[in-house]
This record gives C-alpha cells, structure tokens and sequence, in this order.
C-alpha cells in the first residue's frame, strides 16, 4: 500500500531522518512515536505530499486512498455541520451546497433543484449522510447539531467533525495526528471501538498508551535520524526496546573493551622495532572495526526542585448538603464530600454526571447555590482546566510569564520545568498571543506547578502532553505534599497517581479507598477505560445459604446475633480510636500555630533563650503530629475495613 525507500529529510543543517525504509501494508495498525522535535509530524507531512524529501522515493499503490486528521487545526467554510462530515468528495460538496442554497431560497421546485437532487442521489449521497450522522453521534453530536454551521463550533467540535468525515470517507489508509486530544471519554471508547474494525490501514502520532495499547500493532520510532519498527502495543514495544538496548550497550561495551586492548598494546610496542610490526596491525585492526554506536540514550529523567505549598489542616474542604442546578437540571440535591489532606482522588463517572461541576464548586469556580463549601485550616484552592488561558498576559514572552512566580527559583530552574512542558530553546521567547491552545493550556499548567496551592483541582492535566511531559507531571505530582483532586480519561495517569476514587453518578458519589486497580476489582470493569464511564455496580458479599430444611436454625441465629454485635463493639471502638485521633491532630495543630504566631512576634526575642526554647517546642509537637497523623492513617484504614467486612443480614 506504502513504500518508502531511503527517504531522508534535513532542516538548517539538522538531519531529521537518514536512508530510511518503510513498508505499510493493508490492515497494519502503526503508532508513531519519538521525543518531541523527532519528526514524527514532519514524517507525516512527507507521506502527504505536504513537504518534499531531500533523497529517497515514497509510492502509494494505484488507487490508495489517504485521509488525514491534523493535530490542532482543519479548514471549514459555510457548510453546515453534516455537510461538513459527508464532504467525501469535491463533487458532493458542491451539490448539497446547491441543494442548500436553492431551499433557503424557496426554490426548491425549481430545474435546478431538481437536477441537484438527481445528481446527489448519483453519488449515493442519502446513504453518505447517514454515514455521516451516525459518525457524529458516536462522537457525541446530537441530531439537533447537524443542520448547525461548522464555523459556529468550537475548535474542538470542528475537528470531531472532520474526524466523522475521515470515518465516512474511510480511506485506504487513515493518518492521525493526536485524534484524541478533543474527544470525551464516551466518544474516545466509542471511536476506539470503531477503529478496531476498521477495514483500512491506521498510522497514527499518540501519546495516549491506553489507546496505542488498544489499537495499534505495530511501533515505529523516530530517534536519532532513524526510524525502528516494533511488533506489539506500545507497552510490547518497551519491553523490546529495552532488551535491545540492553543488548546493544553490551554489544557496544565489549568492543570498546576490545579497542582499548588493541590501543594499549600499540601504545606500548609501538616504539620498539621488534614490537613495531605487531603494534601497526593492532591499529590496523582498530581501523577496519565496523564501530558500534554508543546506545542513544533515553533523555534524562527531569528533575527539578518542585516547590511546596504550606501545609494544610488535616480536612482540606468539606462541602455539606450542597445543591447544585442548571436551570431545570438538577445536578446535586444534598451532596456531602469532605476531603483530607495528601489524598489523590480521582472522579469517574459518566458524560454528564456532574464531575467538572463538582471540580469547580470545589475550588469555588461555580458559586454554592445552596449548602456550605468550607476550607480546612490554611487550604489554598488552585484549578486547572484545559481551557483556563484567561490568566496569562498576550504580550508577554513564555519565559517572562514563567518567572512571574512569587517562589524563590532560578531562571535556569524555571526553563527546565518548561522544558518539561514542550517549551525549549527559542520557543521559551515566543509571545502568548502567538500560542495555540495547546501551548497556552501547558503554560498555564507551569505557571501551576511553580507557585502551587495545598489542593490542587485539575481536569484533564494530560491534554496536549507528550508521553515524556506526561511521565514529568506525574513525577512532580509525587513530588507534592499537598491534596489533588482531578479528573483524567488517561488510564497510566490515573493509576500513577490515585489512591481514592468517587464515582459520580445521578448526582450521587460512591466512595473506593484504594487506588485504581480497587475500584476496578470492586466494579468488576469490563475493560480499564470503560470503568471511567461504567455504572456503579460494587461486588456485593455473598448472603447466607439457607439450610435445606427450611429457614435458619436457631443456633445460627444466635451465633450471627452474637457476631453482629461483636463487629459493632469493635466497630464503634474504632470510630472512637479515629475521633481521638482527629482531636489530637487538631490540638497539635493548633498548638503548632500558636508557637508560629509566638515566634513571629519581636518581642520574643527580647528574653534570652526564648526563641530557642520556642522551637524546641515546635520540633516536639511536629514530630508529635507526625506520628498521630500515622496512627490515624492506620486507625482510617482499619475502620474502612471494617466497614467493608460488614455482610449483608440474612435472609
């Protein structure tokens, strides 16, 4: 289907690929992947058409169809939105627009809407656009959207269109350039359904693994001017890469044991003319090596020095009865939440369910319209979402945004956390006016990270992030000491970094104290995607047998009387061990910001040894803190399993 043959492409003097061979045959699945800056989007181009290779050759067999879907942006006209995505071909483009055009103008009786409509049906156009519709609707348009102008939808919605369109065109070979950075949840599981029986070839640029895991077949990674083909998903692919490397710095090693050998030897007996011979064929020998290149490294892990926000109370934010409508619709009625500090809670649920509202009555974003939002001591709330741009300055550069922190850090360690975020060497001067949205959405995400709040409210933070700058942000969010709380469809992400789950549903939350792999145990999840989205369907205990000769015996019944009240005693104990515990937490606390307030004053420090004596109570009560802070943990986990063992009453 498409064959490329020692295809080499360079710019400014920087080889982006050399002598490189390809074949993509009918069916394949390809991710293309490499470091930001390899290629991988230039390589596209080159099979497109788009850009011209500096040697090399690039052959469709006859009659391959292409279709391609750009990362950020696609053309759009007048057309409507169903036209838009059952524009398959020039010819039918043309006719609904006349078909369009002629009944906006009430003619539609008229020869030439007649000849237009005999034409549209020439071209099958009645079973395209129902092609088409039920492209849009996996996508999440409703029907009312389709007699829409495309012009009126956000960039986002414009590409789905476009994408509904590549799926009804559906092209011998479908290119992808980041295809899920504008879907949902619900449309991204509905699309990666559909592409696993697409009938065509799909060579794609993603930096979601769940999806590459999903679909593809096959890796080719960009690295070094060269491109390497992988059998497998993505993960198969880390696993061969890495022997390979392995392999290859062994391979690599033993000949530079063996070129060091030959050049001590020459080194030593060169001079001596009855050594001289010998010492000349060790050079020799050295010089007709085919020398094996030092492996290409993996770039290094970032590292920099996250800044920590001031330590919260033990509750972070409680919200209490809490109503939520928009209009009509209700959302919440009576929803309660409390969320403690260092938690990493993650809210799934269904399109719809209310977790983007719940996110932002949470950090104050949407006002309580009835109920009570309360901060715990010391919380300060920080949100991110995907489209909150607004706060960065248009005329100012990238850098100059950065280092408009109120933390104490250097430029260089402000430019290697944008480094992180895809902004490296000159893009770091580039003016805000100037950046897409992805751009300005990883700023913002920066400006986050470097002057952090104790709770952290983020929705989908992964959105425009390569693999790389995913694995960064994840190494930060360890890092944190405070409390998150977010919303993610990135499976890796999620299990990197939860160790709590909600499930909202029917303005409802159902609580998990586990990480991920928990809650998909306790849900029985079909698949670890779809859990994002699924009902809640907790496994429940199995209920008591009944004994073949009818009811329950006696005995049983004491003995489960007597069991029951046995978990209730210690039960009760438990959640009277965990309100001590809160108490001296809350006592330590306060005490802590009594000495602080203590210390802060100058008078203090007119007694000699005050000040001292103040801070060796300061270390005390920490250190006392902490380890009340550790038995309550533990004291917690105990009363959930407890909670947990507790089985349904016997029937």
């Amino acid at each position: 289907m498409l064959t490329i043959g020692g295809l080499s492409k360079s710019y400014g003097g920087r080889v982006l690929f050399e002598d490189v061979t390809l074949q993509v045959n009918r069916g394949d699945r390809i991710g293309l992947v490499g470091p930001n800056g390899a290629g991988k989007t230039t390589m596209l181009r080159l099979i497109l058409g788009d850009e011209t290779p500096d040697d090399g050759t690039i052959t469709f067999q006859r009659g391959t169809s292409i279709g391609y879907l750009p990362q950020e942006s696609a053309p759009i006209g007048d057309e409507t939105v169903v036209e838009l995505a059952s524009s398959v071909s020039a010819e039918l483009v043309r006719v609904m627009r006349e078909m369009r055009l002629l009944a906006a103008a009430g003619d539609e009786d008229s020869g030439e809407a007649h000849e237009a409509a005999s034409r549209f049906d020439e071209l099958d156009g009645s079973t395209i656009q129902a092609k088409a519709k039920q492209m849009l609707n996996g996508l999440g348009f409703r029907d009312s959207d389709f007699d829409r102008r495309a012009a009126e939808l956000s960039g986002g919605w414009v590409m789905r269109a476009h994408l509904a369109r590549l799926l009804t065109q559906e092209p011998d070979l479908l290119i992808l350039d980041e295809p899920t950075n504008h879907l949902d949840l619900e449309a991204l599981l509905w699309f990666q359904d559909y592409l696993k029986y697409y009938p065509g070839a799909i060579l794609m640029i993603s930096h979601d693994r769940e999806f590459l895991n999903q679909l593809v077949d096959g890796i080719l990674e960009i690295r070094q001017s060269k491109l390497t083909r992988y059998r497998g998903t993505y993960d198969d692919y880390l696993v061969q890469k890495e022997a390979a490397e392995q392999q290859l710095l062994a391979a690599y090693k033993n000949q530079q044991r063996d070129i060091a050998r030959l050049q001590e030897f020459a080194d030593r007996f060169g001079a001596k003319a009855s050594k001289a011979s010998q010492a000349q064929s060790k050079l020799k020998q050295i010089e007709r090596m085919e020398k094996i290149e030092a492996p290409a490294s993996e770039a290094k892990k970032v590292s920099f020095n996250f800044p920590q926000p001031q330590r919260s109370g033990q509750r972070a934010i409680r919200l209490t009865d809490i109503h939520h409508a928009y209009g009509e619709k209700v959302v919440y009625a009576g929803v309660s939440l409390e969320v403690e500090r260092e938690k990493r809670i993650v809210l799934v649920g269904p399109n719809g369910a209310g977790k983007s509202t719940l996110l932002k009555i949470l950090a104050g974003v949407l006002p309580v319209q009835q109920g009570v939002r309360e901060l715990g001591h010391n919380t300060k709330t920080g949100y991110y979402s995907q489209y909150r741009v607004e706060m960065l300055q248009p005329q100012r550069t990238v850098l100059e945004e950065a280092l408009d922190t109120p933390q104490r850090i250097t430029e260089q360690e402000i430019r290697t956390v944008l480094g992180c975020f895809l902004f490296s060497g000159d893009s770091v001067f580039k003016k805000i006016s100037v950046l897409s949205g992805g751009e300005k959405s990883r700023l913002a995400l920066v400006k986050l990270l470097l002057d952090p709040p104790n709770l952290l409210l983020m929705d989908e933070p992964t959105t425009h992030l390569d693999i790389g700058s995913i694995d960064a942000l994840i190494g930060a969010l360890k890092m944190f000491s405070g409390t998150v709380v977010f919303i993610s469809h990135d499976v890796y992400f999620i299990r990197a970094l939860a160790n709590h789950v909600i499930h909202v549903k029917s303005g409802q939350l159902h609580h998990y104290s586990g990480g991920y792999q928990y809650y998909l145990d306790k849900t029985a999840a079909v698949s670890e995607r779809a859990a994002l989205t699924a009902g809640d369907a907790p496994v429940k205990t199995k209920p008591v047998q009944k004994e073949k000769t009818g009811g329950i015996s006696k005995e049983q019944r004491r003995r489960e009387a007597e069991e029951r009240q046995t978990r209730a005693r210690h039960l009760r104990e438990q959640k009277q061990l965990v309100e001590k515990l809160e108490k001296s937490i809350a006592d330590y606390e306060r005490q802590l910001q009594e000495l602080a307030d203590e210390l802060e004053k100058p008078e203090t420090y007119n007694t000699a040894g005050r000040a001292m004596h103040l801070n060796r109570e300061v270390l005390g009560a920490q250190s006392e803190l902490d380890v009340a802070t550790k038995e309550w943990e533990a004291a917690v986990s105990a009363l959930a399993a407890l909670e947990a063992a507790i089985p349904e009453p016997a029937t």
